[in-house]
């Protein structure tokens, strides 16, 4: 027997975030053991991360089943993509998906949970049935009981920076659509005006003065379509790294603890709290680019030695890679978040495409000129067409030869919005194999020694 308990359909990371809360609330509501409830709402999130990685949107659904006389807590996760091919593989742990991490998050939710169940055919979707067993004392789920649930769902005052993100998002959307509407209303009279313009020679050049502002609006209402689509994208994008070294520190932390390895779980303890500090500061820094405005970020001392090893140690290089990064980079004063973007994206597209990660060498170097900074990343990859050397920059361009299940397409875009913010810019110089990114940034903002 089963019976629903509430349906929430995952679009994006905000929705799996929420996915993760409620099966947290919901096994605490059942009385489940800490434990249990943290192993179960992992397991929800892996799968539901997957559906946003690899299909784009699906749906969970929470439900209390009686099995052989015993009750469970089961989410059911669903999606109409492609399927999953060679699923035997897959489940059977072979090396097949594990070298390309596809295939690791089903794996590790099966060891989560009581009972899993995946059913999966081409072109018709995955389901994914996850089961965790409630204890005796688990109290009985009435319509009362329920309704009083969904009621405290809905009244939840406890924003997370996520959901607040989402808010603003929503009611930036809402002024978009205003806009629209009005720009709407502008056109219809507009062709008034046009019907009327034989008659009014004397008022063309005030009429043309309005047609000039309607583009112009026009060109601001798609600016800030397309930075909100952007921002909206960059927060997975860059707190993917943090959240998945949390994911590795706490996977091994309890793999120790189920071991019985007190001592060596007090050691990774310290790293756990590192990302979370580092996740911590890209979040704010985020929410500042957010509230404050394009030029109303703050300024600091940022020591591009220390950041690049921040970043080389979030991205987590690949131990075959070969890392050069020159000596004595320059202290700058300015905006730390936007240095910490357009280095972690050019270093992490250069280890990402990289298509002989055995072979591969990394060069990271500096040049100071008059005006201008000159910043370049190199390395011995696969390199990048001619054709493709400025689309690349383009929102969503990618290319057939770069595209990838985890690239969002807004990495490179990003980074020459901020260096136009900045007044600098941004090329790529590639012959056959190999490319090398440069970007230059205000010389103005160097702190001499002697200061």
């Amino acid at each position: 027997m089963s019976r629903s308990i509430l349906k929430i359909e995952i679009n994006n990371e905000l929705d799996v975030v929420l996915a993760y809360k409620r099966a947290m609330q919901l096994s605490e509501r059942l009385s489940m053991l800490q434990a249990n409830q943290t192993k179960f709402a992992t397991a929800v999130s892996e799968i539901c991360r997957n559906v946003v990685e690899y299909v784009g949107n699906g749906s969970i659904r929470f439900s209390l089943v009686e099995q052989a006389g015993a009750n469970y807590l089961e989410a059911q996760v669903t999606d109409r993509g492609r399927g999953i091919g060679n699923l035997d593989d897959l489940l059977a742990n072979r090396n097949t998906y594990n070298r390309s991490g596809r295939g690791v998050g089903i794996l590790n939710s099966k060891k989560l949970v009581d009972q899993f169940s995946i059913e999966s055919a081409f072109e018709k979707g995955t389901k994914v049935t996850l089961r965790k067993k409630l204890p005796t004392q688990a109290p009985g789920l009435t319509k009362a009981m329920l309704e009083k649930w969904m009621a405290e769902f809905e009244m939840e005052t406890d924003v997370s920076p996520y959901a607040e993100i989402k808010k603003q998002n929503m009611q930036l959307l809402e002024v978009l659509e205003q806009l629209r509407i009005r720009n709407l209303e502008a056109e219809q009279q507009l062709q008034e005006i046009r019907k009327l313009n034989a008659q009014l020679q004397l008022s063309n050049q005030e009429i043309n003065q309005l047609l000039e502002d309607r583009d112009k609006k026009n060109l601001m209402l798609q600016e800030v379509n397309q930075y909100l689509d952007a921002f909206a994208h960059t927060v997975s994008h860059d707190l993917r790294a943090p959240l998945q070294n949390i994911n590795g520190v706490t996977g091994a932390l309890e793999s120790m603890l189920e071991a019985g390895n007190a001592s060596e779980a007090n050691n990774i303890l310290p790293l756990l709290r590192q990302q979370t500090q580092k996740m911590d500061r890209l979040i704010t820094g985020i929410l500042a680019y957010s509230l404050a405005g394009h030029h109303n970020i703050q300024k600091s001392v940022v020591d591009l030695h220390q950041l690049l090893n921040q970043i080389i140690t979030s991205i987590r290089v690949p131990d075959s890679f070969g890392l050069h990064v020159q000596q004595g980079f320059p202290v700058l004063y300015t905006q730390e978040i936007y240095l910490y973007q357009v280095f972690s994206n050019i270093i992490g597209n250069a280890i990402k495409y990289h298509d002989k990660p055995e072979q591969a060498e990394i060069t990271i170097s500096w040049k100071a000129e008059q005006e201008w900074l000159s910043f370049s990343v190199e390395d011995n990859g696969p390199g990048i067409p001619e054709e493709m050397q400025q689309q690349i920059f383009n929102m969503y361009e990618l290319g057939n030869s770069f595209t990838r299940p985890d690239s969002t397409g807004l990495g490179l875009s990003i980074v020459r919005k901020i260096l136009e913010e900045k007044g600098g810019r941004i090329w790529v110089e590639s012959e056959g194999r190999g490319s090398r990114f440069v970007f230059t940034w205000p010389a103005s903002e160097l702190v001499q020694e002697d200061s």
